[in-house]
């Protein structure tokens, strides 16, 4: 592969402009592809094979309303003196926003507005529309619209809130990208001193993304990708984008300033450094999709879409990147005052000197952030976690206070009466008599399909809604159903979301095992050893589990939770484990493979395992600190975000990041690599023999000596 890559870098940085001709090329292709022939992105949770699935299969069978998504009106008096049953105006006031609500573009229907039974001041319409697959983005804006004009110059306040939110609102990403974009310049800026040296990373990154954003819609056609994944794409593709970029772009200048042509340097910088980023690259890749053993297909689809931004990116930093490095020439490089690493240098010998105490003292401090995963509580975070600018929380709130938290999350039962309609009132009784159950409306049969619209008594997010799923699955049907034919199933979003975290939670340590499993095999192939592999997954997984630690304390338990604007505790939502785990794992492993590639080089060239760390460290720590402070600046400019999910991505991977490259990378791995020895490069002879061979380094046209800056800016 080294050969390869070699070859690849000296022709790209021969050849720039054809290079960049052809990427110009492709991307306008895909660019204009994708604006004139891409798809919509929409978010869906359905799993196959859950109750809420099959409830939602039969109701669609039936074509019943409530099969497709429900949205709520939600309508209050603004005088605070007014109630509906005393005011003929706001009962008049109301029929037209029922009626109004009902000329909607694909609306099916729009219920008559229920009214708060205590005080009479809320009311709530209940609007139809039909299965996602028949809606787009412009439905929503048509809902909004109409909820701007229904409250103008009217003596009722307008809320809004409901499924079509959930499945076309997308968070805005831009402010985070822009954000992460200048903190990014700002670092590359002090690392490099060089505004070509920091351009280009930034501009790779930036480019990557765009086209990788674009390929989006068009995979659609493929499979159906969720309205989230360029949130997290975005995230992720401008921390690696910045990262691969940075790696080539540091390793290029020390070959320039040890004297190499700017042809010879970037061949062996793509062939050195190169190949740790196609390997991180990889791992990365590997980990995302690995989310498919979940079996959750918008689980599977985003992890398709987030991994080709990632491939995207090695791509453009093995063939785009070298082509401009070699049009910069060796304007990239630039005067310092102080020979590099020594810092660097001097940690790693302090490390090495005391490596049993750090080790012992790392490890004790990660498994103390980790220890709250414990208290680790799945859930949806509802409406009422949103800040109340937005009109879902507004919307919310009035219902909440009007009939009860659980109206905002109306369990669907659908049930199969086709082969005996006689267990309709049995059944109707049984479920009101539930004590989860605040009320249910009168059952409507359609197709030989019956539906109960049960309403708990308490909130979507809260555990004792999902503990009343259960209880009607488990306890309250068999009863009643016995040996009858007919069936019921529990649908409706909240059921949906809480069946999806089921299935999360069952499939995640068959997830883990796969991911671990996977990267564990690509590890041993690069670093021809046993150890180095197992002590750099259980490594990860510390970092992981440490900044899973840390969400508990700040989303289940509050702690700084206005330092990010959360209004209230949320449960952690529950595809975020997986998720991040897939993330979190590939992005650690990009520091891994990088540090220990450079480790390796130098026990090839020397023998001498505690020196080959120390140089390792001291040769690569300011780039891992560069490229860590890069990706934590980007992921946190993400938790401005309104949307409680994006927070959670943004912080957890921010922290997960900062563990990973001081504790882990700058600690505990020259510590226990320290204290392993010669071991860490120890592999049985017939797994040797049985792992296919890594083309080994091209020579250097010229020999390769550290020389000071001074004296290798004089060689420019």
């Amino acid at each position: 592969m080294s050969k390869a890559l070699y070859r690849l870098g000296r022709y790209a940085a021969r050849r720039p402009w054809a290079v960049i001709g052809t990427w110009l090329v492709v991307s306008v292709l895909l660019v204009a592809a994708s604006g004139a022939f891409g798809q919509k992105l929409h978010d869906t949770f359905e799993a196959p094979g859950v109750d809420s699935q099959h409830a939602t299969d039969l109701l669609s069978a039936a074509r019943s309303d409530q099969a497709g998504l429900t949205t709520q009106v939600v309508a209050t008096p603004r005088d605070d003196q007014v109630t509906f049953p005393n005011s003929a105006e706001a009962r008049a006031a109301l029929a037209r926003v029922q009626t109004a609500a009902g000329e909607l573009p694909h609306v099916l229907a729009a219920d008559e507005g229920a009214i708060s039974p205590d005080d009479g001041r809320v009311a709530v319409i209940r609007i139809h529309y039909p299965v996602l697959e028949e809606l787009e983005p412009a439905d929503l804006e048509n809902l909004k619209e109409f909820g701007v004009q229904a409250g103008t110059g009217s003596p009722l306040r307008i809320e809004l809130s409901g499924d079509i939110f959930f499945a076309f609102e997308e968070p805005d990403a831009g402010v985070g990208e822009l954000v992460g974009v200048i903190a990014a310049i700002i670092i590359l800026l002090v690392a490099f001193g060089s505004l070509i040296a920091t351009g280009l990373p930034i501009g790779l990154a930036l480019f990557g993304l765009a086209l990788g954003i674009s390929s989006m819609s068009l995979i659609t056609y493929l499979i159906e990708i969720p309205a989230w994944a360029p949130v997290l794409g975005s995230m992720v593709g401008l921390g690696v984008g910045i990262d691969y970029a940075l790696i080539l772009v540091t390793r290029h200048r020390e070959y320039l300033a040890g004297g190499l042509t700017v042809e010879e340097s970037v061949g062996r910088a793509v062939a050195t450094a190169g190949r740790s980023v196609v390997f991180a690259g990889g791992t990365v890749v590997i980990a995302i999709l690995g989310l498919a053993v979940a079996g959750i297909p918008f689980l599977t689809a985003g992890g398709i879409a987030v991994s080709t931004v990632v491939l995207i990116m090695v791509i453009a930093a093995i063939t785009l990147l070298p082509a401009f490095l070699g049009l910069a020439g060796h304007r990239i490089n630039r005067r310092r005052k102080h020979a590099p690493g020594l810092g660097w240098q001097r940690w790693a010998e302090y490390v090495s000197r005391h490596a049993a105490a750090f080790a012992i003292g790392a490890t004790v401090l990660l498994l103390a952030l980790a220890a709250p995963v414990l208290a680790l509580r799945v859930g949806t975070p509802d409406e009422g976690t949103l800040p109340t600018n937005r009109t879902e929380r507004r919307a919310y709130d009035l219902v909440a206070e009007g009939f009860g938290p659980g109206v905002n999350g109306p369990l669907v039962i659908a049930v199969d009466i086709s082969k005996d309609p006689s267990v309709v009132q049995p059944l109707l009784d049984a479920v009101k008599a539930d004590k989860g159950i605040a009320a249910v409306a009168p059952p409507s049969v359609q197709a030989g399909v019956a539906t109960l619209v049960a309403y708990p008594t308490t909130g979507p997010q809260d555990d004792a809604t999902v503990d009343t799923i259960h209880r009607l699955r488990a306890e309250v049907f068999p009863p009643v159903l016995g040996d009858s034919p007919a069936k019921a199933h529990v649908g409706g979003q909240t059921a949906s979301l809480a069946d999806v975290g089921d299935r999360v939670s069952d499939r995640l340590p068959w997830f883990i095992g796969a991911v671990i499993l996977l990267s564990l095999i690509l590890l041993t192939v690069v670093f021809r050893s046993i150890l180095v592999p197992l002590k750099a997954a259980l490594l990860n997984l510390l970092s992981i589990g440490a900044s899973f630690g840390v969400l508990v304390m700040v989303f289940q338990w509050g702690w700084a939770a206005g330092l990010i604007g959360l209004e209230t505790t949320v449960p952690i939502i529950p595809f975020i484990p997986m998720f991040m785990f897939a993330l979190l794992f590939g992005l650690s492993m990009d520091y891994e493979v990088f540090l220990l590639s450079r480790i390796r080089e130098e026990y090839l060239s020397t023998g001498d395992n505690g020196a080959s760390v120390v140089r390792g460290i001291a040769a690569t720590g300011r780039v891992i600190t560069s490229a860590a402070l890069i990706m934590i600046s980007v992921f946190l400019s993400f938790v401005v975000s309104d949307d409680p999910s994006t927070k959670m991505f943004g912080l957890g991977l921010a922290l997960a990041v900062f563990i990973d490259a001081t504790i882990v990378r700058l600690v505990l791995v020259p510590a226990v690599m320290k204290l392993l020895g010669d071991a860490n490069w120890w592999i049985p002879q017939w797994l040797d023999r049985l792992l296919p061979t890594m083309a080994g380094e091209p020579e250097p046209a010229v020999e390769i000596k550290p020389v000071a800056d001074e004296e290798a800016a004089a060689l420019v």
